[in-house]
């Protein structure tokens, strides 16, 4: 491989590192019968409903102790579902209810203890809602590890292989989304093999288990690249097709609103500005509006859907130019607005993701 080529793909890895994100939840800081902020106790299924909270657990470091004299685990609080009942279709589920994700890994330390009629811990992701989503869980009586869907709140046959999972023991199951691929991994090593699905996109990360199993979770760790909305994939596909571009912003309205905002920019300022008279105007009058400037003129054009509905607004800032009039400057700015159309598709909202 070239040293040009080297280069790139060096300068691509750095790129791709620096749009994810991490977040870490420590249970460690909670308080005996506390919740997490932000998490949200489910029950999928029949019986009685969830009940999640913080209970006192000894756990091991997550690093390895420099000194075989060091304490082996450490008494901490850690998450538990504490309402345990033997009913069989009882699934109680604890989700991150603040964001959602895409393409994501995610890393849970946990251990299953005591003895029912079901003995599992599981990763909930990609949820919707109580009936849609993915589970990837472990079973120390069934001896397995079990990939399924639930789809329109029909689940799917598993998948996965019989395994030994020791009971009483720290494990640690993790869980990669990339698009339709998902990959499942249980203390470092590939448990399932790479599975592709396209049931569902996005959604919320949790935590799973069943009927009356006993499961301490640790810790959540998530690496992930943050969901854009439409609008922000259409501005850049604009701004990298189109160089002589000043300036872009798009305007729309977000669910449940009616107010005309900004949801992508060139500008990050200007990102939730709400929408000036002409801004407005051009969407009411369905007509483009231009403003000349020394260095830089704006058309504020309507965006429409492929049912000639205005969808959204842009405001294309475009650089002056030799002869630059209202016609060959809106001439300009028209093709700009047309390819956002066609990439908006049958979308029926530019600030969904």
């Amino acid at each position: 491989m070239t040293r040009p080529c080297i280069a790139f793909f060096a300068a691509l890895l750095v790129a791709l590192a620096a749009q994810a994100e991490e977040r870490i939840f420590d249970f460690a800081t909670l308080r005996e019968g506390d919740r997490p902020p932000g998490w949200r106790s489910l029950r999928v299924g029949q019986g009685p409903e969830a009940d999640w909270k913080a209970v006192l657990a000894d756990v091991p470091p997550t690093l390895k102790p420099l000194s075989d004299l060091a304490p082996k685990v450490a008494r901490r609080t850690v998450i538990t579902q504490a309402q345990l009942d033997p009913t069989d279709e009882r699934y109680p589920l604890f989700v991150f209810d603040e964001e959602r994700f895409g393409d994501f890994e995610a890393k849970t330390r946990f251990q299953v203890s005591g003895a029912g009629v079901a003995e599992m811990a599981g990763l909930v992701f990609r949820l919707a809602d109580e009936n849609n989503f993915y589970v990837v869980r472990v079973s120390t009586l069934g001896r397995n590890i079990r990939f399924y869907k639930f789809v329109g709140g029909q689940r799917s046959a598993p998948i996965g292989p019989d395994i030994p999972i020791s009971k009483g023991e720290w494990h640690e199951l993790g869980v990669k989304c990339t698009g339709n691929r998902i990959e499942v991994s249980l203390d470092g090593k590939e448990a399932i093999p790479a599975l592709t699905d396209n049931s569902h996109a996005t959604g919320k990360v949790g935590f799973f288990t069943k009927s009356d199993s006993t499961a301490y979770f640790a810790d959540l760790r998530l690496s992930y690249r943050p969901l854009e909305s439409l609008a922000s994939v259409v501005l850049r596909a604009a701004l990298q097709k189109n160089p002589r571009l000043a300036d872009l912003h798009i305007l729309g309205r977000k669910s449940g609103s009616k107010e005309l905002v900004v949801l992508a920019s060139r500008t990050s300022s200007e990102v939730g500005r709400v929408a000036t008279d002409a801004e407005r105007r051009t969407w009411d009058e369905n007509r483009a509006y231009f403003t000349k400037g020394k260095e830089v003129s704006w058309v504020t054009l309507p965006i429409h859907d492929r049912n000639g509905d205005v969808l959204g607004i842009a405001n294309v800032g475009l650089k002056a130019f030799p002869g630059q009039v209202e016609s060959t400057t809106v001439a300009r700015a028209l093709p700009i607005v047309r390819d956002i159309e066609q990439r908006i598709g049958d979308a029926t909202s530019l600030a969904s993701e």
